[in-house]
């Protein structure tokens, strides 16, 4: 199918087909997006320097656009795509259906130089490369933004009447032009953009029949077409990229100061050398994003990263002079007689009588050891509410409530010595000796009596400890220890 328009009339094989051209747009369109999503991500890592640039993306791709496409033109006759296809841009003669093949076979050297591009169409070109795609993704931007949701609430049943919309009493040219820009998105470019597509979607069939030499309406406007490299282009081509600077040891270099080896570092050295770079640059780095996107988008990544952390055994955090509340229960409380106003007398000052109703596990019916909240009006409101101490290194649950980390960690493990002593008997536990010490044995509303909180009977089977769960709420967190979150404080 590569050849089918030259199978059409006369053998031209300097004419490229139409999905050569079509192969090439798509690359052209590809690079826009390509560039604004790896701007975007660098700009998560460094939003003081980029965040103005991602904000400003289309005006500084339109200028870097202008100054590579300008470059490639100039030098190599086609723009920055197009030379990866081998193709380029040249004149139209004004002669009976623009061909002179005689002479093409037999000067193409002089041929050549006919058809090159000139300063004048040079801009030409640019305007069509560079100006026109600016305007239509500016207009389309609009349009999304002033003229989209409009038309979707009016197709949707909605008012067609915006009063917002309304010029003012006395408008500034700024709302004047606003207005005028707005009524144009709303009943004008969408007329324009389908003419747009239709007008080149025409010139494609017709370029694809061999109707016409113009694969696009631009291109016939300006009077330019697209054709293959020749032998003549590709000497060109290789004499440009072949070219290197004077050496030191040469006569011209001794009589010009700055070409020697630091002329290689000079600004109309390294232009050059940049601009011509990208040639590399572009399959590389658009290698780098396709893999990318595989790696991302299928389930290898996943398995690597799981089997590498399965080979990890992270430690538990390690605390010294944790006392367990069984051994906190024999000793005296004289201190809490002191100070009436530690967190843990306002606890059990606050705390009421009997705990009523503890959550009920949806999977075994059992009731599930939680923990109380800290009174807000108290001092104990910033402590943690497992050991009732200040929070160390807070850690945020995936319910809200915030603990400290070696003790939401052992708890969601189940082996926080608080679990360990209700599962035993030895106690209630920390909370439940809080409200009046409720212990293992329930009565009709969920209570535990005072009989077997003295008898140390074990509570396995009867109750959860929370292993895995909040240790307020009782609710399951999802992915253990790894759904933990740091606070910064």
């Amino acid at each position: 199918m590569e050849y089918i328009p030259s199978l059409q009339q006369e053998f031209d094989e300097l004419k490229p087909s139409l999905f050569e051209l079509l192969a090439e747009q798509q690359l052209s369109d590809l690079l826009p997006p390509s560039i604004r999503y790896i701007l975007a991500v660098a700009t998560h890592r460094h939003p003081r320097y980029l965040l103005r640039v991602l904000n400003s993306f289309d005006e500084v791709y339109a200028l870097l656009s202008l100054i590579v496409e300008r470059y490639y033109l100039r030098n190599f006759g086609g723009s920055f795509t197009e030379n990866f296809y081998s193709l380029k841009r040249e004149r139209v003669l004004l002669t009976k259906n623009g061909e002179i093949p005689r002479a093409q076979l037999g000067a193409p050297g002089p041929v050549r130089e006919s058809l090159k591009l000139h300063n004048s169409d040079v801009w030409k070109n640019l305007l069509v490369m560079v100006g026109i795609p600016y305007l239509k993704r500016k207009l389309d931007e609009g349009y999304d933004i002033h003229a989209a949701p409009q038309a979707s609430l009016i197709m949707n049943g909605g008012p067609r009447y915006n009063p917002s919309d309304d010029l003012p009493p006395y408008p500034t040219i700024r709302q004047r032009f606003m207005h005028a820009y707005k009524w144009f998105l709303r009943n004008v470019y969408p007329s324009v953009n389908a003419a747009y597509y239709f007008s080149i979607l025409a010139f494609n069939l017709a370029y694809l029949f061999d109707n016409t030499k113009y694969s696009s309406p631009f291109l016939w406007l300006i009077g330019t077409r697209i054709r293959r490299l020749s032998s003549a282009d590709h000497q060109a081509i290789a004499k440009i990229l072949e070219g290197k600077p004077q050496t030191p040891n040469s006569r011209s270099a001794r009589s010009r100061p700055g070409t020697g080896l630091l002329g290689l570092f000079s600004p109309q050295n390294i232009y050059p050398q940049l601009l011509t770079s990208l040639r590399y640059f572009l399959p590389a780095s658009i290698f780098a994003l396709k893999f990318l996107e595989w790696w991302h988008a299928s389930d290898f990544s996943r398995q690597l990263a799981r089997k590498a952390t399965d080979t990890l055994d992270i430690p538990a955090p390690i605390t010294k002079g944790m006392i367990s509340h069984s051994e906190k229960k024999c000793k005296p409380s004289m201190k809490q007689k002191q100070d009436p106003q530690s967190p843990k007398s306002a606890l059990k000052s606050s705390s009421p009588h009997k705990r009523i109703q503890p959550p009920i596990s949806a999977s075994s019916y059992l009731p599930i050891f939680t923990v109380p909240l800290p009174p807000a009006d108290s001092d104990a409101a910033s402590s943690c509410p497992i050991c009732l101490n200040q929070l160390t290194n807070p850690t945020a649950c995936q319910t809200g409530y915030v603990y400290c980390y070696v003790c939401i960690f052992h708890w969601l493990n189940g082996e926080h010595q608080r679990q360990i002593d209700f599962m035993n008997g030895d106690g209630a536990g920390a909370a439940w000796e809080d409200d009046s010490g409720d212990s293992n044995d329930a009565d009709g509303d969920g209570n535990e009596t005072e009989s077997t909180a003295k008898t140390g009977k074990s509570r396995h089977g009867k109750w959860e400890s929370g292993k895995g769960r909040c240790p307020v709420t009782g609710r399951r967190v999802l992915s253990g220890t790894e759904g933990l979150r740091r606070v910064l404080i």
